[in-house]
């Protein structure tokens, strides 16, 4: 029976590492570019707006609004604590 754990195991493993490690076709990878930047730079100008002293609140809904539908999460994928 230890056996059999230890084979299904290793076989769930080995099939989670091929699914990770799938390769994404050129566009797929020239989507993906395009998305990070672009949540790099909506991080960016929220980054510019907290500087200028603006309140955080309004900061983070500007920061929704330029993410939305870009990113999982309401933060554009990243949230950070505090």
């Amino acid at each position: 029976m230890k056996k059999m754990a230890s084979a299904l195991a290793a076989l769930a493993l080995a099939a989670t590492f091929s699914i990770a490690h799938a390769q994404h076709s050129d566009k797929q990878t020239k989507e993906d570019v395009l998305r990070h930047r672009a949540m790099a730079s909506a991080h960016e100008a929220a980054a510019k707006c907290l500087e200028s002293g603006k309140k955080e609140d309004i900061c983070m809904k500007d920061l929704q609004a330029s993410c939305k539908g870009l990113a999982v999460g309401k933060y554009c994928g990243m949230k950070h604590a505090h």
